[in-house]
This record gives C-alpha cells, sequence and structure tokens, in this order.
C-alpha cells in the first residue's frame, strides 16, 4: 500500500471538503492576490456531465459515451466524424488543462500561460519549429480523410470549450484566470498533428549520448568513452529478430512465415545499403570525435564545441518531457506469445510503455466504436489514447491488436558549425543563413523577439543559451542573433523536423484488419520510430519496425560531426534530399518458429556484412537488453516445461522485479572480508537474498546502495563537471601555468548536470560497464584517492569493500540505524505530481494537486521497470505508464491498466483512482463488445446535434 500522506481521499467528504476549499481560498490570497469566496461548487463545477443529454453542435446524429466505474469512456457514432467530434467533446471534458498546456508547450508559448520563466523553454521549442513543421505536414502529407477526423475532432473540443472559462474549465485555468485573465483559444486540427512532435522528441534517440560522448573527451580518453560505451552484447541477449536479408529490395525475415506484399514505396534511399554504414557497427567510437580532431580546419573547434555542448546540455534539461527522460536503460516492454504456447490457444499481447510519471497519467483509455462499421463509419478499436489528438495510439480492434516500444534509431545529429557575420561555412564557402522571426508573448511583461537562424544541416539550437560565452575569436556573429555568444554554433538535424505523415498512420494502424495492412499503415509511422507488435484473431504474431532513418555519409553519426564539410551530410536520395531506409527493407517477422516476439528497446537486428546480418546500422546505442533478455527467459522457461501462459503469467512477467546486476555482484560482495560490525550485519542481508527487488526488501535497499555507491566511486568521481550532478563538488587536480613547484593546483569543482541526467545513471548501460570489468580486478576505474578517512582503492574487492560502508551510512541517515526497518519501498518512493502548477506553483497548490507517494518495487532495467537515477537518489523518475494485456481467444477477457485515472480534474473520483491497483500490479477488465460494455456501464451521457 502505498504511504499516501499529502492529499486526502477523493471518497471521503465532509469536514476534509472544507478544508480543500479553505486552502483554495488561502492558495489563491497567497499566490495571487485576489480575495475570492470559493466554495465546493468551485472545485466541482468543471467536473464533467457524465449523464443525461448534451447538443454538440456539428453532429449529424446522437453519440452515446459509456462509461464504467472508473470513469473510462466507450462512444458509439453512427460515422467516422461523429465518432471524432466526440472523442475530441470527450477529451476536452477529462483532460482540458492538460491539452492546453501541451499545445502552448508544442508551440513554444508557455510564457503566454506562466509568465517570463519559461521565455528560455519556449526560444529553443521555437527554435526547433515543432509548430511549422505540423502545419506543414496538415497542409502538404496528410491525407484529406485524416485532415478531415483532425478538423471534427477540433470542432468537438471547441464545442465544449464554448461559453466556458476559468473555473468552468478547470481549477489551474480558474487560478490562471485570477492571476492574469487567461482565456484558452479555440482547439486546432494542427495543435492535434504537434503532439506528435513532442513524442518524437522525447523518443529521439541518442543525442543525449552524442552530447555526453563529446563532453567526455575534455576528461577521458577516447578508449575510456569506448569502456563506457561497450559494443551490445549480441551473444547473450537475443535481438528482436533472429536475422534476414534484403531480397530484391525487400527484408525477408529468417525463419518466419512470408507477409505479403506491403506496396511499393520505399523511401528516398537506395538499394541495399552502404557497407560503411555497417562497418561502423561493432566499433563504438572508431571515428574519435567524427573528424573533429583531424580536420584541419577546425583548430579550435574542439573547444568550442565542448563549451558549446555543455550549455547545450544545460538548456536541455530545462526543456519539459512530456514522456519522460532520456537514458539508458529506459524503454518499454512488449511480448507476443503464438496460441501454440497459451492456454487460450490464440496469441496474448503484453506491453507496458515506460514514460515519466505525470498526474494524469499522459495515456487516456477509451473506445471508439461504429455502432455498424461500414464505409461511412470504419472503426471499432479501443486502447490507449493521447489527450489532444484523435485516434487510438495503442490497442486493440475487433481483429488484431499491437503494442509500441521505443526503437531507439538514431535519427539525430547534432553539428559544429563554423559562423562568419554573414552565414556559416560549407565546403569553402560562406552560406547564407536562413532566418525566420519569432516573438514570444509573455504574461504580464513585455514580448521578446528571437532571431532563429537554420544552417542546411538544421536550426542553431546553441543560439538559445544565455551561458553560451565566447568560444573562439575567429567566429564572430552578426547582430542579426543578439541573443547568442560568439563562436561555434551546434545545429541540429533531426528526422523530426521535416514534414511527415505520422498522423495518417494512427487511423490506418486503428482500422487494419490483417499483418499486410497494419504494415500498409506503419510505413507512414515515420517518427517516432517504434518497435511494433501484432497479433490477430485468426492466430498470426508479428513485428514491424517503421520510422524514417537516415544514410549518413562519412561519422556514424555517434559524435558531433563538422558541419562545414559535406562528406558528413546524410546521404541524398533520388530527388536531392536525405536518404533514408527504404521502408520495404525495414526488418520485420512473421509468425516465427519459436512461437514468441520480445521488444524492450534491445537490438532489432544485429548489423554487418555476413551472412544474416542487417546491411544498415539502425543506431549502435541500443538498450543493452537486460529487460528483454529476462522476458525472453522467462518464456522459455514456461515453455520448456511445456506449460501454457496465461493471462495472469502475462501480468506477474510484468511485475518481475529480479535484478541482473545483482545476481552479477551479490555473490562478489558476499565475499568480501568486513572488519566493520554495522557494515557486516548489512552485508548480512544479502545473503539467501534471490536479487528480486520487492518494495518490502530490506536486501534490496541495501544493495541499491552498494550498487549507487559503486557507481560513484568507479565512475561518477571521474566524469567531468558536466555529467556529474548538480551541487556534487569535489577537490580536483588542475594543471597550473605558474612556476614549475606549483605545477598543479586543488580546486573546487562542481557538477551541472541535472539530476534526470546525470552520470552514471545505473541503467543498464553501466550493466555492461561493470560486466565487463569485474574481470580486471586491478583496472584504473577501480583506483580511487583517499577521501572522508577512507584509504585510497586499487582494486575491485576494495572499492567495493568501500562501497559497502558509504552504502551502510547512508542508509542509517535515511532509514535509520535498525536494519530491520530498512525497505526497498521506502526509498525508492514515487510522487505524481500535476504538471506546471503542480510542479512549480505555489505550494499550496501543489499540496491540492499532487499525490503519493507510493512505495514501490521494481527498478532500473527490470521487467517491472520504476526506473531511478542513480546519480541522484533512489526516488522514481519513470514508470510503466500503463499496463495492457490483449486476449485474441475473447477480447473482453483483455486486462489493462492505467497509472492514474481518466480525470484530469483534482478532487474528482477518477483523478487518480487506478493508481493503488498499478502499483500492486492489478489489471482492470476491459470491456470492449456491445454487451460486454453495457454490463460495465455506470454512467450514459448523449450526445445530440
Amino acid at each position: 500500500m502505498p504511504a499516501n500522506e499529502t492529499a486526502p481521499s477523493v471518497k471521503k467528504k465532509g469536514r476534509r471538503a472544507r478544508l480543500i476549499v479553505l486552502v483554495l481560498v488561502l492558495a489563491l490570497l497567497a499566490g495571487f492576490g485576489y480575495g475570492t469566496y470559493w466554495s465546493m461548487d468551485n472545485v466541482r463545477a468543471s467536473f464533467p456531465q457524465a449523464t443525461g443529454t448534451l447538443k454538440v453542435p456539428g453532429l449529424t446524429g446522437t453519440v452515446e459515451v459509456k462509461r464504467d466505474s472508473h470513469g473510462i469512456p466507450q462512444l458509439y457514432a453512427d460515422n467516422d466524424d461523429d465518432l471524432f467530434r466526440a472523442q475530441g467533446f470527450v477529451h476536452a471534458q477529462d483532460r482540458f488543462w492538460e491539452m492546453d498546456v501541451r499545445r502552448h508547450m508544442t508551440s513554444g508559448r508557455l510564457s503566454e500561460m506562466f509568465g517570463s520563466g519559461q521565455v528560455e523553454t519556449d526560444a529553443f521549442l521555437r527554435t526547433l519549429g515543432w509548430r511549422q513543421v505540423a502545419q506543414a505536414e496538415y497542409d502538404t502529407k496528410l491525407s484529406a480523410e485524416t485532415k478531415k477526423y483532425l478538423q471534427a475532432y477540433a470542432d468537438g473540443v471547441n464545442a465544449y470549450l464554448k461559453g466556458k472559462s476559468g473555473k468552468d474549465l478547470s481549477v489551474e485555468h480558474s487560478a490562471l484566470k485570477l492571476s492574469d485573465d487567461y482565456e484558452p483559444e479555440q482547439w486546432t486540427p494542427v495543435d492535434s498533428v504537434a503532439w506528435l512532435k513532442a513524442m518524437a522528441w522525447d523518443l529521439r534517440g541518442n543525442m543525449q549520448d552524442e552530447i555526453d560522448r563529446a563532453l567526455m573527451s575534455n576528461k577521458l580518453t577516447q578508449a575510456q568513452i569506448d569502456e563506457l560505451y561497450p559494443p551490445y552484447p549480441f551473444d547473450r541477449n537475443k535481438a528482436i529478430v533472429d536475422g534476414g536479408k534484403i531480397d530484391g529490395g525487400k527484408y525477408a525475415p529468417q525463419g518466419g512465415a512470408a507477409a505479403g506484399s506491403t506496396g511499393t514505396g520505399s523511401g528516398s534511399g537506395a538499394g541495399t545499403g552502404s557497407g560503411s554504414q555497417a562497418s561502423t557497427a561493432s566499433a563504438p567510437g572508431a571515428s574519435g570525435t567524427s573528424g573533429l580532431a583531424d580536420n584541419a580546419s577546425a583548430q579550435g573547434a574542439t573547444a568550442g564545441l565542448r563549451t558549446s555542448l555543455t550549455s547545450l546540455a544545460a538548456t536541455l534539461d530545462k526543456i519539459p518531457a512530456i514522456l519522460g527522460p532520456n537514458g539508458s536503460g529506459i524503454g518499454s516492454n512488449s511480448w507476443v506469445v503464438s496460441g501454440k504456447y497459451t492456454t487460450t490457444g490464440k496469441p496474448l499481447l503484453a506491453n507496458d510503455p515506460h514514460l515519466s510519471p505525470q498526474l494524469p497519467s499522459v495515456w487516456y483509455q477509451m473506445g471508439l466504436h461504429c455502432r455498424a462499421v461500414s464505409n461511412q463509419c470504419k472503426y471499432d478499436v479501443a486502447g490507449y489514447t493521447f489527450s489532444g489528438m484523435p485516434g487510438v495510439v495503442i490497442g486493440h480492434n475487433a481483429d488484431i491488436a499491437w503494442g509500441m516500444t521505443n526503437l531507439g534509431a538514431d535519427v539525430t545529429d547534432l553539428y559544429l558549425e563554423q559562423v562568419k557575420p554573414e552565414g556559416y561555412v560549407y565546403d569553402n564557402r560562406v552560406v547564407p543563413f536562413t532566418t525566420r522571426e519569432e516573438v514570444i508573448k509573455i504574461a504580464g511583461g513585455a514580448s521578446k523577439k528571437i532571431t532563429v537562424r537554420t544552417t542546411n544541416n538544421g536550426p542553431l539550437i546553441s543560439d538559445r543559451s544565455d551561458e553560451l560565452g565566447t568560444v573562439g575569436s575567429r567566429a564572430p556573429v552578426s547582430s542579426s542573433a543578439p541573443d547568442r555568444g560568439n563562436g561555434y554554433a551546434v545545429a541540429l538535424r533531426w528526422t523530426a523536423l521535416d514534414a511527415g505523415k505520422s498522423m495518417d498512420a494512427v487511423f490506418g494502424i486503428d482500422r487494419a484488419k490483417d499483418f499486410a495492412g497494419f504494415r500498409a499503415a506503419a510505413r507512414d509511422f515515420e517518427v517516432p520510430s517504434q518497435n511494433l507488435i501484432y497479433a490477430d484473431t485468426k492466430g498470426n504474431i508479428g513485428y514491424q519496425a517503421p520510422g524514417r532513418i537516415p544514410m549518413r555519409g562519412s561519422g556514424d553519426g555517434r559524435m558531433p560531426a563538422p558541419g562545414w564539410d559535406s562528406k558528413y551530410a546524410w546521404k541524398g536520395g533520388k530527388d536531392g534530399n536525405a536518404g533514408y531506409i527504404p521502408q520495404d527493407e525495414m526488418p520485420y517477422d512473421y509468425n516465427p518458429a519459436r512461437g514468441y516476439i520480445v521488444t524492450a528497446n534491445q537490438a532489432v537486428v544485429e548489423s554487418g556484412t555476413g551472412a544474416g546480418k542487417y546491411p544498415y546500422v539502425l543506431t549502435t546505442d541500443w538498450g543493452y537488453g537486460a529487460r528483454s533478455q529476462r522476458i525472453n527467459d522467462l518464456i522459455e522457461a514456461k515453455i520448456k516445461d511445456n506449460g501454457k501462459i496465461s493471462t495472469d503469467d502475462m501480468r506477474t512477467m510484468q511485475m518481475d522485479n529480479s535484478s541482473e546486476i545483482a545476481a552479477l555482484l551479490t555473490p562478489m560482495l558476499a565475499k568480501i572480508e568486513v572488519s566493520d560490525p554495522d557494515v557486516r550485519s548489512a552485508q548480512k542481508l544479502l545473503e539467501g537474498w534471490n536479487y528480486t527487488q520487492e518494495p518490502d526488501s530490506a536486501a534490496a535497499a541495501y544493495f541499491n546502495a552498494v550498487w549507487r555507491n559503486i557507481l560513484k566511486l568507479s565512475f561518477g568521481d571521474k566524469m567531468p563537471k558536466e555529467l556529474r550532478i548538480e551541487g556534487s563538488c569535489m577537490n580536483v587536480q588542475e594543471e597550473s601555468s605558474g612556476p614549475v613547484d606549483d605545477l598543479a593546483k586543488t580546486v573546487r569543482e562542481c557538477g551541472t548536470r541535472d539530476s534526470d541526467s546525470a552520470q552514471p545513471d545505473g541503467g543498464d548501460r553501466w550493466f555492461e560497464v561493470v560486466r565487463r570489468l569485474v574481470k580486471d580486478e586491478k583496472s584504473a576505474w577501480w583506483q580511487t584517492p583517499a577521501a572522508r578517512n577512507q584509504p585510497a582503492t586499487a582494486t575491485r574487492d576494495q572499492l567495493f569493500a568501500r562501497a559497502m560502508k558509504d552504502a551502510r551510512w547512508e542508509l542509517t541517515a535515511k532509514l535509520g540505524k535498525d536494519q530491520s526497518t530498512w525497505s526497498w519501498g521506502r526509498l525508492h518512493q514515487l510522487t505524481l505530481k500535476n504538471q506546471t502548477i503542480g510542479t512549480e506553483g505555489p505550494g499550496f497548490m501543489q499540496w491540492l494537486l499532487n499525490r503519493g507517494p507510493w512505495n514501490l518495487g521494481g527498478g532500473e532495467a527490470t521487467v517491472n521497470a520504476t526506473g531511478w537515477n542513480a546519480s541522484s537518489g533512489y526516488g522514481v523518475t519513470w514508470v510503466p505508464s500503463m499496463r495492457m494485456i490483449v486476449n485474441l481467444s475473447d477480447l473482453d477477457k483483455s486486462r489493462w491498466i492505467n497509472l492514474t485515472g481518466a480525470s484530469g480534474h483534482a478532487y474528482h473520483d477518477n483523478y487518480y483512482d487506478q493508481t493503488d491497483m498499478w502499483a500492486k500490479g492489478e489489471l482492470l477488465d476491459w470491456s470492449f463488445g456491445k454487451e460486454a460494455v453495457d454490463k460495465a456501464t455506470a454512467e450514459t451521457l448523449t450526445l445530440k446535434p
């Protein structure tokens, strides 16, 4: 059970309700300076009407909205336009605050809602130009049908907004209206399309790794950096597909059944891919600094790059991560098992995307049903939706089910640009910038104008940092960008900044009937690139890797490249634009002989030039397979015992808390001789431990503290300050230019990195690093100087002993000296925070809007992936944002759960009514058929023209 001490139960009224009203009044008085009489009516004013009848302009017929006891709606209509118009209306009923904040974020307009504190974020997002790209997609790329659906959805949102403001929309809108007389504007189709850009940003792949590797070069050698980014262990952790080949311009899976044709379009890429791409796959860091170090025109560029990236990293830390932090071990789980190995005789499909914990959850459960499926009404689908966007993103229809995990393809490259007053250098000539001006309106203040400069490698994102400073005298910046310092600039090339058709893919998948139709729709799912798993009611299972994946010239995308050299640009396609891997040549699998498919951010396929190797490089920065291999092992163990896998088995697998790194290190830790009796008593906790991280486990608490201290001592203290957590200070030796007898001096150096992105974060990349290093007991990584009355260490076991001692006293401080009171859950807590006001608003408002904490099990790179950053502490930073298990034998026996609840309204009964069940691994019944939905219906609202 969670230790929920920050908010009263929604089930208790009376005295607590009056307390809520009192605190609201105090919050308004303290935070906004207005004396306003608030009653419970103000708190409940925005709660949605869930029964009776409402008129919605634009409908051509009635739409029924049937909600179960958890407020999850199932919509029934007679045509597509009515269905999506109603979806917009219902989303706005429950989640308009979330939708309103999101659209301001994606368009770089948060300052209009929250004032000057958001200007830097807005400036960065304006520089990326998400809104402009979304507008281009709507104008030039999306099908007429998709645009019609988007408009119908927007009309539904606006029908809800008509005549409402302030307290009628949400408590947050009421507070905002009092502070600045804020009124929301009309919803537009482009507001919905832009959400896909935020999704793509948080799932953008290895951009953070690219920055980190470049910053590490300030302090570490290339060989040391390579040790910290080891190659993927294909010999130990299975890839998603066993291997295949390109045959006649199409990918052919190894050992699977033929999936049939999916169309002839193949993007702008050519042929079967270059050997140069594949040749770098097994040699991380082989290209050094991607040409910067040995480029004669780049003298001084390394320093410029380092300073630019340090500043850029600080800026990125401030950008809202709607979906979650980006680091090693972060991702999602999905797997599908053929009916050959299930108790139902048909496939079972599981999915749990790992995203940032939010209140409300980023997901919204919903069913979209045509009363009779026809050409006028094509949809009968249910699953998880995004508020602000029509359609179902993950779920099932009457014929197929699908799930998603992040593929993690390398779709971003950073380019160091040499800038001149008149432009940027490209192949020994100066090319003028493409520029545009953006005006950022600021609530309560004067507007700010910025200039966005773009090169042929993308926008200059380093322009958006106030801390860049002077990094080189040879590259002065003209007055066209007065908000930037002097020197080298950093441009971003990213597939999501080109207009695409991902919105078309959402509707195509929602109405697909078989694997061929599913693959055809997936072709348009260009960004973000996802692993798509599949199952159908006929018993087939499958996998498809879609996405717009670039083909590079020189360089491998692991380090920033010299933007002034055209050899490092993305390859040109047939039409002169960037070349991408042809969609027909992207990996897939269909009814593999092994009878199951697992995707959990591991390598999709092994790249190379040999037999069974894939001729393209998707990325070299995969997750390292700790979660995926554990799922593989659990499935195989069941099959080998001639067992059949049930829905309950799938749920048990989702909640598996086994720690791979604990299984590796605990036997070593248990053998270390310890003289301190208090440390020895802690060491005894590990004896007989089965390496599972249950919330009540004292052994898990101690081991994770030891693991954290091992990482800090061996790697963290050796990191450059730009990667160490902000506020972590240490004395370092700095070379001096003074007299010979003063060659070095001790200086105090403090970390600058945000807690979510500091290193080492403890993800499964670090599992692999340590797995390789423990074989070398005298590695230089185990060597540490004396500190805090502790001797220096020279060997692995000496460092482990020191980590065990440090962990003992850390837990004594955090949990008390009595080990019988220790538990992993007391360290590893989840607090759900309402976005914006619940995160950065007045203390009273945070108290009102946030919930928690919950004591959780699981951990980093476990199947039950409740992530935490080892550099910053043990608090939960990302979670399984939902869980689902689809039963293709009987869809009404499928199961699902959300992190929070359907409602975004604080103190509504459905605000976080699923969280307790989610924390315990429980699942709700998922009704789909009309009879099952009617049986589960608690409230019915009829929408009429």
